[in-house]
């Protein structure tokens, strides 16, 4: 059997492809792996050019595959995409990354480490709170609107409409009555001021 130089890994969740070819291009290896045996494949491999598609799970096997004595690169999926010659499959895709890294021009992604990793996921988190957060006020101003309190933009705007506005229903200031099927959560003063 020739030697791999360059190997086309396509990463999934469970079914991983290899595209493994020789210095003369000939194909060599071109096979599905289980993630068990991914490691044990490469260990047995000596150390060669591997391209992956940076997505997800992408920079924690690109450590992996260093661990071994790897060289790893990491490809935008938008610049791999011009490189699939048939149908979008996980063997075209191999096939596809395994030509694209030994490409002059390529633009390769650099590998992040662990603590790079976390603080973008806490990034990634803090920007999920953030716009589920703006979801409850919004819907909170559209449900009191319905009760004809305006509320300003803004969390603070929240806040201010439900400690005058609703204080003020049970005389009837505002000329609106809520009724007795109102979700107790948008009079709770507690509630928004406590959750936002």
């Amino acid at each position: 059997m020739q030697t791999v130089t360059t190997i086309g890994f396509d990463i999934a969740k469970s079914v991983f492809q290899v595209h493994g070819v020789d210095a003369a291009g000939q194909v060599v290896v071109r096979r599905q792996l289980k993630r068990r045996q991914v490691m044990a494949f490469f260990e047995k491999l000596p150390p060669c050019l591997v391209g992956i598609e940076a997505c997800a799970s992408s920079h924690y096997w690109s450590r992996q595959l260093q661990a071994l004595g790897h060289g790893v690169r990491l490809m935008p999926p938008a610049y791999v995409r011009p490189y699939v010659k048939r149908q979008k499959n996980d063997r075209a895709d191999a096939e596809a990354i395994c030509e694209a890294v030994t490409r002059a021009n390529m633009r390769f992604v650099p590998t992040k480490t662990p603590e790079q990793q976390s603080g973008l996921m806490l990034h990634r988190a803090r920007h999920l709170f953030i716009r589920q957060q703006t979801s409850v006020i919004n819907a909170i101003r559209a449900h009191l609107a319905e009760f004809g309190i305006t509320a300003p933009v803004g969390r603070r705007g929240v806040i201010v409409a439900t400690q005058t506005d609703i204080n003020r229903l049970g005389g009837n200031a505002t000329g609106v009555t809520i009724p007795p099927r109102t979700p107790p959560i948008l009079l709770s003063r507690r509630t928004v001021r406590g959750r936002l």
